[in-house]
């Protein structure tokens, strides 16, 4: 049996560490999304189930976001870049962007960052780049819930504008739905005209 998430990485930081994750890199449509997470010294007891979002079934990681957002002793903080602003930073600095609004969201000032994959944001704080850190720490684990949910709920509400599309179920990424609705529909306001297959769809 896989263990999950800890503490680990965060015992070595300096305090109080904050952990940060992202949503929505590859999708052709929707917001950016970045969540920065500082865990209390004392740990609530749901935390300890905590996983990275994308091993969790779409019920479990709301239970859990209610139960992150609603627990004062957890300092959250949610960074969001849209798709005008993707479009005209392209990620490379759109992903910098998201990351620092979720860090100034806080409502503690970090002493260190612990951050999941390899692009650095290059932030004013001691930084930590952890692969594959939403499975190996706590604070990122918490963070990817955060960012995941708050990214599906903007898609959810896309949903309702543009229902061919999918966006409820594909979360704007390139499945067969999301493509054969593009052939149909065309490019709506919320598709990343940067991104590729996107462009493709807009020269025709």
């Amino acid at each position: 049996m896989k263990r999950l998430p800890d503490l680990q990485f965060e015992y070595a930081l300096e305090k109080p560490v904050a952990g940060l994750d992202e949503a929505g890199c590859g999708p052709w449509a929707g917001a950016l999304v970045a969540a920065a997470v500082i865990l209390p010294s004392v740990l609530p007891d749901f935390i300890h189930d905590v996983n990275d979002s994308k091993k969790l079934t779409r019920i479990k990681r709301e239970k859990f976001f209610e139960l992150i957002m609603a627990d004062k002793s957890l300092s959250v903080g949610v960074g969001i870049v849209g798709v005008a602003e993707l479009d005209e930073l392209l990620l490379r600095k759109a992903l910098p962007l998201a990351f620092k609004r979720a860090v100034e969201a806080l409502n503690q000032e970090p002493g260190s960052l612990l951050i999941d994959g390899i692009r650095n944001p290059n932030l004013p704080y001691p930084t930590c780049m952890l692969k594959q850190g939403d499975q190996l720490s706590l604070s990122i684990a918490t963070a990817s819930i955060i960012a995941k949910v708050t990214r599906d709920r903007l898609m959810d509400d896309l949903h309702d504008q543009y229902p061919a599309y999918g966006w409820g179920q594909n979360a704007g990424y390139g499945t067969t739905m999301h493509r054969d609705a593009l052939d149909r529909f065309g490019v709506t306001p919320h598709h990343r005209k940067s991104y590729a297959p996107i462009k493709k769809y807009l020269l025709g």
